[in-house]
């Protein structure tokens, strides 16, 4: 009897072992954003994480509308590497993989797809295209037409990501000829034609519904095949450290121009009107956090030369009479350098839009620098009323007979002044200048009544 009871007692707690070890974690990371370093520091970490703590498998939730293509690599690395399977879900539904985004859908162990989302248009962009020179036709003197000239670094940066989704796209045996597409032709597909070319393996409706669906499922993770079990599974959600969210904000190339247009007018007003110190404080902690960003963010030097430029001219406007020449050049020299300044498609597919982001705060800033340089001129235009220089032009009362050289009363004080002209006592006059501490007046042809 007792031998029974103590076999049952061992079938339980052996069922319960079992059932336990069978449930397991899922562990979950959002990415909701653009692709930058904070963002492949995060999944890194949670790979980490996942890995340390035994996992059933990494659930990756992606909405980015792309990235910089050295913080793509790192991801795909990670996730091609990992030890444990990592499932990328591009949800909830709206959600879409943009350029960098297809690139590590492609990569997880599993790929799936929210109702209403998309995938693709992988090719690197530049913000500023330039179109190729076209070579001279020497029969005919001018451009042809016909025969553009290539493009050599814009095919080498084609080439390369699209030999770097090819491999990806071989690895997890999906459809290479599309994968090769996005990258040079820009193509992009919704969750259900990605689901029919074999782009993703499922399309769920949600995180559960998720975990449903691929429960059971087989994949390879390094050398061997896992049976993934995440049906009824515990769920760990990563949440992205302080310092991560900081730097993810900030590396958004938007919200870095926006700091770096801020900065600049914050120090041009603390230029022209000093001692006002907040504009100058303000203006200097939005350029720190601007460095920050530019740490991040790939940048064109001669977007931010251009940026700095601007600023100049539009001080300069302040001093030199330029009938607003300067202002206007300062002010496209912002709306170019913004324009310009992330605009390295080598290294990334971030942009700042022109009309929606550039414009606007270009706009903003003329409008604050034209106020600012308004009300400066027109102050400097004013005469004094302080200091020896604001008694020019007063009238002052003759207190003795000066010939050439006596004293004068004005505003209740005493100075002593010389005129050309002999002047009695009881005369007024004006004061055309101050030298020293001595007047030069000449008469107004009144008498003190």
């Amino acid at each position: 009897m007792m031998a029974t009871r103590i076999a049952l007692f061992a079938m339980l707690f052996w069922g319960m072992g079992t059932g336990a070890t069978q449930a397991g974690t899922v562990y979950v990371a959002t990415v909701k954003g653009s692709i930058n370093p904070a963002v492949a520091d995060y999944l890194s970490k949670s790979i980490q994480e996942a890995e340390a703590a035994g996992a059933n498998a990494l659930v990756i939730q992606l909405n980015t509308p792309g990235g910089l293509l050295s913080s793509t690599k790192d991801i795909v690395t990670d996730i091609l590497n990992a030890e444990i399977p990592v499932v990328v879900f591009v949800s909830p539904r709206g959600a879409w993989a943009g350029s960098a985004g297809t690139f590590i859908t492609m990569a997880g162990h599993v790929a799936a797809m929210a109702p209403g989302t998309s995938i693709g248009a992988a090719h690197p962009v530049s913000v500023l295209p330039i179109p190729p020179t076209p070579p001279v036709d020497p029969t005919k003197g001018s451009q042809a037409p016909a025969a553009p000239a290539r493009d050599i670094m814009g095919e080498k940066i084609e080439n390369f990501t699209a030999a770097f989704i090819e491999s990806i796209a071989e690895a997890r045996d999906r459809n290479v000829e599309w994968a090769i597409d996005s990258v040079r032709n820009s193509v992009a597909i919704p969750q259900s034609e990605a689901l029919e070319k074999n782009v993703i393996d499922l399309v769920a409706d949600d995180l559960e519904h998720l975990l449903e669906l691929i429960d059971g499922r087989v994949v390879k993770v390094g050398r061997e095949e896992r049976t993934l079990v995440t049906k009824g599974t515990g769920q760990v959600v990563l949440e992205m450290s302080w310092i991560n969210r900081f730097f993810d904000v900030i590396a958004d190339p938007q919200i870095a121009l926006l700091l770096i247009l801020a900065g600049l007018l914050g120090l041009y007003v603390e230029f022209t009107q000093p001692g006002t110190l907040a504009p100058g404080i303000i203006g200097v902690i939005c350029l720190v956090l601007a460095g920050f960003a530019l740490q991040i963010l790939p940048f064109n030097w001669i977007g931010l030369a251009l940026l700095l430029t601007g600023i100049g001219l539009l001080i300069a406007e302040i001093f030199v009479p330029s009938f607003g020449v300067l202002f206007v050049s300062g002010i496209s020299c912002f709306a170019i350098g913004g324009y310009m300044i992330f605009d390295v498609p080598s290294e990334s597919d971030l942009a700042v839009p022109f009309w929606e982001v550039v414009v606007p705060a270009v706009a903003v800033v003329a409008c604050f620098s034209g106020l600012v340089a308004y009300g400066v001129t027109r102050t400097m235009m004013r005469p004094q009323f302080t200091g020896h220089e604001s008694l020019i032009g007063q009238t002052a009362l003759v207190d003795g007979d000066i010939d050439p050289r006596g004293r004068v009363l004005v505003h209740g004080e005493l100075w002593a002044a010389e005129s050309n002209t002999p002047l009695r006592r009881g005369e007024k006059v004006r004061i055309v200048a101050v030298q020293d501490l001595s007047l030069r007046v000449e008469p107004t042809g009144e008498e003190n009544t």
